[in-house]
C-alpha cells in the first residue's frame, strides 16, 4: 500500500514529499499512522550519504510514536487505537543466542538486526523506510508499549533511541544508589543520561566543555557539573568514579576520563566518532583494573522497561517541535548542537 513520507532520493540532496510503498500487514503485523517522530543524528548521517552502504530513495526516523490503526490475526499484545512506539529495529534473526536472551540489537544472524530504516525489507520491497511518513508496519515483537499521557506523547518519542541508548548501559553496569555516575556531553544523548542516572539513585556528575551549560545540566538533575577543559576541576575528581557513560560522538583524549575512575570504575562509549580517538594510556587501564567498553542501544524488553520506568516517573526528553518541512534546517542546526536537546516531528505537518 502507498503512503506518504518524506526523504531522500539520493546523497546530498534536500528531503522532500515522496511517496512509498508499505507491505499489507500480516498476521504477526501491526499498521500505525505516525502522530510523532524524533530527529536522530542517524538520520542526518543516512539522508545524507555520510555512512557507506545507504540506499535511496531514503527515509529516515526511528523515534516513532502512533495509533495503531489495524492488527493482524494472530496479534495479541496490541489492539486498534493503542498508543504504540517503534524504535531503531523492526526485525532480527530471533533464534541466534542474543536474540533468544533479548539482546536484538546484537543479533547475530546473517544479517544481523534490522533497521527501522536502511535495512533488507519484508515483501520484496527494496530497503527499509522509516517514521517521516504517514504510516508504518511493523512486527508485534518489534512494537512498544507507551504509557506515557497524552501531552507526552511527542517528548516520549527520542526515548526509543537516545533513551534506551543511556538506558542499556547503565542498567548492564547496574547503576544505582551509593554509586558516583559521569556523564560526558549534555546533548540529546546525554541529558536523558543525566536524567536517568539521576533517577536511578546515582550521584551524578556532568561533564561538559561549555561553562554556559553548567545551569541547564544541574537543572536537568546533575548533582555537580564539572567543565572538562578546567584542569583543576578534573583533579578534583581523580579516581572517584565507578562509572563514566561518554555520548560525544567527536574524537577526543580518553585518558582525561579513565584517570577519574575508582579501580574497577568503567568507561562505557555510545558515540561514535568520525575519526577515531587517540589511542588510550594502557598504564592507566592497568593500574586500577579499569575498562573501557561500548554499548549499543538496547533490546525489546529492556526498551520496554525504560519506556515504563520513564512513564512511572514522568521522565521525557526536552524537545523542540517542529514541521516536516523543516526538517534540513534541523539537521543543519544539529550540526551546531543549536537544540535543547531533541527535535521532534509533528507528523501532522505532512500533507
Amino acid at each position: 500500500m502507498q503512503t506518504k513520507a518524506y526523504g531522500a532520493q539520493k546523497a546530498k540532496a534536500p528531503l522532500a514529499p515522496i511517496a512509498i510503498e508499505r507491505r499489507e500487514p500480516g498476521p504477526k503485523d501491526v499498521a500505525l499512522d505516525i502522530l510523532f517522530c524524533g530527529v536522530c543524528h542517524s538520520d542526518l548521517h543516512t539522508a545524507r550519504g555520510e555512512w557507506p552502504g545507504i540506499l535511496y530513495p531514503c527515509v529516515p526516523g526511528h523515534e516513532i510514536i502512533g495509533r495503531v490503526t489495524k492488527t493482524g490475526k494472530d496479534v495479541k499484545s496490541f489492539k486498534e487505537g493503542d498508543i504504540v512506539g517503534v524504535g531503531c529495529m523492526v526485525e532480527s534473526c530471533r533464534t541466534c543466542e542474543p536474540c533468544q536472551h533479548d539482546l536484538e540489537q546484537y543479533c547475530e544472524g546473517p544479517n544481523g538486526f534490522t533497521g527501522t530504516y536502511n535495512g533488507a525489507a519484508k515483501g520484496g520491497l527494496p530497503n527499509t523506510f522509516g517514521g517521516y511518513s504517514k504510516h508504518i508496519v511493523v512486527d508485534e515483537h518489534f512494537v512498544l508499549r507507551i504509557r506515557h499521557k497524552e501531552h507526552q506523547f511527542a517528548a516520549a518519542a527520542p526515548l526509543l533511541c537516545a533513551g534506551i541508548t543511556t538506558w542499556s548501559p547503565l542498567k548492564h553496569w547496574k547503576i544505582g544508589p551509593g554509586q558516583k555516575v559521569g556523564i560526558i556531553g549534555i546533548g540529546g544523548l546525554g541529558h536523558m543520561g543525566v536524567k536517568l542516572a539521576h533517577a536511578l539513585g546515582a550521584h551524578v556528575v556532568a561533564f561538559t566543555t561549555s561553562p554556559s551549560k553548567k545551569s541547564a545540566a544541574l537543572e536537568l538533575g546533575a548533582d555537580e557539573v564539572v567543565v572538562s577543559k578546567n584542569r583543576d576541576e578534573m583533579n578534583a575528581h581523580a579516581g572517584s568514579f565507578n562509572f563514566i557513560l561518554d555520548t560525544v560522538a567527536a574524537s577526543h583524549d580518553l585518558d582525561a576520563f579513565t584517570r577519574l575512575l575508582k579501580r574497577d570504575g568503567a568507561l562505557v562509549l555510545v558515540g561514535v566518532p568520525e575519526d577515531p580517538h587517540p589511542s588510550p594510556s594502557v598504564g592507566t587501564l592497568i593500574f586500577g583494573r579499569k575498562s573501557i567498553g561500548g554499548s549499543l542501544i538496547g533490546g525489546i524488553a529492556e526498551t520496554q522497561e525504560m519506556l515504563d520506568f520513564c512513564a512511572e516517573r514522568d521522565i521525557t526528553c526536552d524537545i523542540e517541535m517542529i514541521a516536516m518541512a523543516d526538517i534540513d534546517n534541523a539537521y543543519d542546526r544539529q550540526l551546531k548542537s543549536d537544540v535543547k536537546y531533541r527535535f521532534v516531528i509533528d507528523m501532522a505537518t505532512l500533507t
